[in-house]
């Protein structure tokens, strides 16, 4: 895998199209992420995490990542020296922000002063006063925000990745562990025990979490909530909607029809 050294000047903002991918690279600052519509799918060596628009992803300085759009989507970015880190984390973690720092983003990424929401162009040239106010209120804004357990462990082991690999071919796959087992040469007992001690999940909530990503992915493209649910494994629409507005604070009908965007 090959990684590039990307610089960030400062805030970015840019539109991608359905299924444009940002290939390897990483960062010397830390860097927030969050989307304007769209759901961008963030990807490292150890997992990953899918972002919709009312959430946002803090990717620390120095890792590896790689992002693809699901859905047209506009990708806006703070950065912060990499000593700058409130949250304290050293590894990617989707946080549930507040309409505030939504609002901050949106106006130091130009998003804001955009005639229809969606078009790119170049961050607002902000007095330097006011542009370094916004960032502090956006520092205090990140020490307030909460980590949501939204990631996806990517597993090591290669009976684990031929499980997830089958999986994630069909989210709605409904055998159970020992039948999975049985697919790719391993105990139920063994794959459970693996689960846990590399993701960090049981095996029943790594699907969950998984189920989720996808109905994020399918939700994008202007699939219908009954279709999403039916093609992630649910049992009905309604649990599928629960499971969603628990997740993500909203429900799928929301949205699709832009009631979670910004």
């Amino acid at each position: 895998m090959s990684i590039t050294r990307l610089p960030l000047p400062g805030p970015t903002r840019e539109t991608l199209a359905h299924r444009q991918r940002i290939d390897w690279h990483d960062h010397a600052v830390n860097q927030l992420i969050s989307p304007g519509i769209g759901v961008l799918v963030v990807s490292t060596p150890t997992g990953t995490w899918a972002v919709p628009p009312h959430r946002a992803v803090w990717i620390p300085a120095g890792v590896a990542h790689a992002h693809e759009a699901h859905g047209p989507s506009e990708m806006r970015t703070l950065c912060f020296a990499a000593d700058v880190n409130p949250l304290r984390l050293d590894r990617p973690t989707v946080l549930a922000v507040s309409p505030l720092l939504r609002e901050i983003v949106a106006v130091l990424t130009g998003a804001a002063h955009s005639t229809d929401g969606t078009s790119p162009d170049l961050p607002p040239d902000l007095p330097h006063e006011q542009r370094r106010n916004l960032e502090r209120v956006a520092l205090d804004q990140l020490q307030r925000v909460e980590a949501l357990p939204l990631g996806l462990p990517a597993p090591r082991d290669a009976r684990l990745r031929d499980v997830a690999a089958l999986l994630t071919a069909d989210p709605g796959d409904g055998r159970t562990l020992a039948e999975l087992g049985a697919a790719v040469g391993a105990s139920e007992r063994t794959l459970s025990r693996l689960f846990r001690a590399e993701t960090g999940m049981s095996f029943p909530q790594w699907r969950a979490q998984l189920r989720l990503h996808h109905s994020l992915r399918l939700l994008a493209g202007g699939a219908p909530v009954t279709s999403v649910a039916a093609a992630c494994g649910y049992a009905t629409p309604s649990a599928f909607i629960e499971s969603f507005r628990r997740a993500f604070g909203t429900t799928p009908g929301a949205y699709r029809g832009g009631g979670a965007h910004t």
